[in-house]
């Protein structure tokens, strides 16, 4: 019988496992010419995580019932701790960051302005999440894009998002950002609406985002259909991200190494006021620190959920910054991932507190 993860976490663990870290490039191969070329640079590997910190993720890790993939990155001290950190995991939500990073891009480079106008109807509905539906439904609602990124992000509203995914070139332009900024193991799929339709064994049409339609009609699928659908998505996830290359584009984006520093400012404003996830990290923190971050939650068939995520920044009282991803596929309801979150919170920042006592 698996113990429970507060008991768990008093237990000491030995070793925690392969820490995930860069490696160094390949020597130059000999040339052939009289001139000698300049030796290639080496990949600078990131500093050891503590050792302390490293047992607890595993005790963490292996108390929770279903697949998690944690990555933390010091951007102070430099050091990387990971598990399963190169593995890709669901980002659902998350994922919409990629399209706020790929708008806040887009201002940067003078192509479109947060104040811009535009308008909604019924045709832009998607489905589950999506608050802003209730303005939509009463007739055409006229906004900005700057509202759009807001509601996407603090609410995870989905119609907001695919809005705003349109307004910005759609998902060639985010992947297109991805690859031009080099963030790594980090998938983008076709917005909330196929996305959704895909994982439940549908083909997205406009009529699903008309009252229950979509959960009808999903309904509606014969089981086995419906679990093959699921079970594929779960094995290889068309918005699938590696909880390291999460972690690493969010200390880029704090390092102001992805968009102007306004546009960095702005953005991690905005995910200082998610109001998503109030049980998961958010839980886990001591008075003073402060958690600038994005949720997750994927849909739920037979007692499993297709991923219940939380990343961001955690900044200490003191200023430090850890970037921080935290993705998990419960096997059963919510399979302990909020305690999960939570227990690498207090680890993060146990660790941060028993390093500053050492140096004072």
């Amino acid at each position: 019988m698996m113990m429970p993860l507060r008991t768990l976490l008093t237990t000491a663990v030995a070793t925690l496992g392969t820490l995930v870290s860069a490696s160094a490039a390949p020597p130059p191969k000999p040339s052939r010419s009289l001139a000698p070329k300049p030796p290639t640079p080496s990949v600078a590997e990131p500093a050891t995580a503590p050792a302390a910190l490293r047992d607890q993720l595993r005790t963490i890790t292996r108390a929770f019932d279903g697949s998690s993939g944690i990555a933390i990155v010091s951007l102070r001290d430099g050091w990387e701790a990971s598990w399963n950190g190169d593995k890709l995991f669901p980002q659902q939500s998350c994922s919409k960051l990629w399209v706020a990073i790929t708008a806040m891009d887009a201002v940067d480079r003078g192509r479109i302005r947060l104040s811009n106008k535009v308008t909604l109807t019924r045709d832009d509905l998607t489905l589950f999440h999506q608050p802003i539906r209730q303005k939509i439904l009463t007739g055409p609602y006229t906004t900005t894009l700057g509202a759009l990124l807001f509601q996407a992000v603090t609410e995870s509203d989905n119609t907001a998002n695919d809005r705003l995914l349109r307004a910005v070139g759609g998902s060639e332009a985010v992947r297109a950002m991805i690859a031009r900024k080099g963030l790594g193991a980090i998938r983008f799929y076709e917005g909330e609406r196929k996305l959704q339709s895909r994982i439940a064994g549908l083909t997205w049409q406009p009529s699903y985002s008309y009252g229950n339609a979509f959960e009808t009609a999903r309904a509606a699928l014969p089981m086995p259909v419906r679990q093959a659908a699921f079970d594929r998505y779960l094995t290889n996830p068309y918005d699938g991200a590696a909880p390291r290359a999460v972690a690493n584009a969010l200390a880029r984006l704090k390092a102001g190494q992805l968009l102007s520093p306004t546009s960095t400012a702005e953005l991690l404003s905005i995910m200082g006021s998610t109001r998503t996830g109030k049980l998961r990290v958010r839980a886990g923190l001591a008075p003073g620190w402060s958690w600038n971050h994005k949720t997750g939650t994927g849909q739920q068939l037979g007692g499993r959920i297709g991923g219940i995520n939380d990343i961001g920044l955690l900044t200490a009282p003191d200023g430090a910054i850890y970037a921080m991803s935290i993705m998990t596929v419960p096997n059963r309801a919510d399979g302990g991932a909020q305690d999960l979150m939570q227990a690498v919170a207090r680890a993060v920042i146990a660790q941060h507190r028993t390093r500053r006592a050492r140096q004072v």
